[in-house]
């Protein structure tokens, strides 16, 4: 008997192994259908959210995998209705692929299939956006989301029929995080972003030539982070006299270097009021890229500079002309000397105040453009 009892108990061995995986594989699998629900539940409830704000998503086909380890749901054919919006959008795209793990169901990542199309409601397609991967990372709750991000690699943003580039980079990189208060009260919100040679020539011509940024914004003064467009949310943030601080900026344009930082606010009309302090290496060559020839034109120059222009063609003619091609480098010269010296990552810089005075952008003595309201007032 003592010689056959260690016998039967290897051969039950394989026995008990076997039903071993049977239950680990059963656990596993009820695991797996746990996070999964948790998953899916996740989305349901961000894309209410989503709903809450205005924003539809809809799909041709979803799927379901990836089992055992992960929650995968491939959406073909997205599209998504942003009603909120004025006027109303319809943002089509290839598919999108939500993946999250079994063993961390509240962060979805999210990958996107190029390109975007967007048109205004029941309208041809005014803009196609193309990039080589893009991808967007969600933490949290659906009721109590703590960060938010999104990368994209090669972004182009093309105008109507795939005309004229209005945007492309190498690398958008945008992050945000409650750094402080709750979603229901009263959050304080970190936003990042970081471009790698983005250009945009359509909006300025200093855009025209690549640049990249690495800029940190803190939001305060917002009631709550409930669903709702971002024009209402900055509403709600002038109304209570909040602002934006630019904690951290840099800007780097060939061989101009610059860094900012400061708070603004927002003007009953939805613009920006405030100043930062701009520190600036080479402004040589940054000022010619606001463009200070047009500036002193005779069509944008401002009529008092054009009337003294003038007195000296009346003195000798011709001298107005000469005058107006050598202003720059004075004007240069002047900025210069109006600002505080300064050194910038080893280079000589100058410091300027960059003013914002109801959207009106002015460096130094200089007016350099204008930045729309950023919401509607109904006026």
């Amino acid at each position: 008997m003592s010689l056959q009892n260690p016998t039967r108990r290897r051969r039950r061995w394989p026995l008990i192994l076997i039903a071993l995986l049977l239950v680990g594989a059963g656990l596993w699998s009820a695991l797996w259908q746990y996070g999964a629900g948790v998953t899916q539940r996740t989305i349901d409830g961000w894309r209410a959210r989503e709903a809450a704000a205005g924003r539809i998503y809809t799909c041709a086909s979803l799927a379901v995998g990836g089992f055992p380890f992960d929650l995968t749901v491939h959406c073909a054919g997205a599209g998504v209705e942003l009603k909120s919006n004025q006027p109303p959008l319809a943002l089509k795209t290839q598919d999108i692929r939500v993946k999250a793990s079994v063993w961390q169901p509240t962060q979805l990542t999210t990958e996107f299939g190029s390109p975007l199309a967007i048109a205004e409601w029941g309208k041809a397609t005014a803009i196609t956006v193309n990039w080589q991967h893009a991808e967007s990372m969600l933490r949290g709750l659906p009721t109590s989301p703590e960060s938010a991000s999104i990368h994209v690699d090669r972004p182009v943003v093309l105008g109507a029929a795939g005309g004229d580039s209005l945007f492309n980079a190498t690398r958008f990189d945008l992050d945000g995080r409650i750094v402080s208060g709750t979603v229901q009260d009263r959050p304080v919100i970190e936003m990042v972003l970081k471009l790698i040679a983005a250009a945009a020539p359509a909006w300025h011509p200093a855009l025209a030539v690549p640049v990249d940024a690495d800029i940190t914004a803190v939001f305060r003064g917002l009631k709550d982070f409930s669903p709702k467009p971002w024009s209402a949310r900055l509403r709600e943030l002038q109304a209570a006299g909040g602002r934006i601080e630019i904690t951290k900026a840099r800007l780097q344009q060939r061989d101009t270097v610059a860094t900012a930082e400061g708070a603004l606010g927002l003007s009953p009309a939805g613009r920006l009021n405030g100043e930062l302090q701009l520190t600036v290496a080479n402004l040589e060559a940054f000022l010619p890229a606001l463009g200070l020839d047009r500036m002193l034109s005779q069509e944008q120059a401002s009529p008092r500079l054009n009337e003294a222009f003038g007195r000296l063609d009346r003195i000798m003619p011709g001298l107005g002309n000469m005058a107006r091609r050598n202003a720059g480098p004075a004007i240069v010269a002047g900025v210069n000397a109006m600002g505080q010296p300064a050194e910038l990552e080893g280079r000589r810089a100058v410091k300027l105040p960059l003013r914002f005075d109801d959207g009106m952008v002015s460096l130094g003595p200089l007016k350099i453009g204008y930045v729309p309201s950023l919401f509607d007032t109904g006026l």
